[in-house]
């Protein structure tokens, strides 16, 4: 057989070989051709010099459950986005909350002094402070609180109110430094008073 081989090779593509049973020829992949004579039509058999190569299995992707690290990052880049747009407006809201609130524990402060006045006949003085409002003042016979349902509140910030008799702008003086806890202020940081 190697002989018949190297005899094909080295006569070149096309060419035809004596051998028994037909003409051989070689073409130019390597391979040897054997014409045969079928009912007086010729067939070509190919007969491969080497044997094919085999075709290696080729796996399916089985996809995993999961998530990329593309769709990751993109997940937190949206997210991201959101917090952005989304986080000011809702702190500011807060804000404005805590400045409702402050507003809305000085008006009910407020009302609880005025009761205090109709029953004592004046407003508590600086030095009884807002306490005059859960306990009697020593000494004070026309009390007739509480005024408060609970203990006087702090305001948002867990500071105490500030409060004066006589006030500087009104009968009294009732007020909250702001977030700050320091005189004047702006935005969120201003004072919230009663005047």
């Amino acid at each position: 057989m190697r002989g018949f081989v190297a005899a094909v090779r080295a006569r070149g593509p096309g060419v035809p070989l004596g051998a028994r049973g037909g003409d051989c020829v070689s073409d130019d992949v390597g391979r040897v051709s054997t014409r045969l004579a079928v009912d007086g039509a010729s067939a070509l058999r190919a007969a491969p010099l080497v044997s094919a190569p085999t075709v290696p299995f080729v796996r399916a992707r089985v996809r995993q459950a999961g998530f990329t690290l593309l769709e990751l990052l993109v997940v937190m880049v949206i997210i991201g986005l959101l917090a952005g747009y989304v986080g000011p407006r809702f702190f500011s809201q807060i804000g404005k909350s805590e400045v409702q609130t402050a507003r809305a524990q000085i008006n009910a402060l407020e009302k609880a002094l005025d009761q205090f006045r109709l029953d004592v006949g004046r407003y508590p003085i600086t030095e009884e402070g807002l306490a005059a409002l859960n306990t009697a003042p020593a000494g004070e016979r026309k009390w007739q609180g509480p005024y408060l349902r609970k203990a006087v509140p702090d305001d948002p910030w867990e500071k105490p109110y500030q409060y004066r008799s006589p006030g500087e702008h009104s009968e009294f003086d009732l007020f909250s430094f702001g977030k700050d806890g320091q005189p004047g202020g702006e935005g969120e940081a201003a004072d919230i008073v009663n005047w």
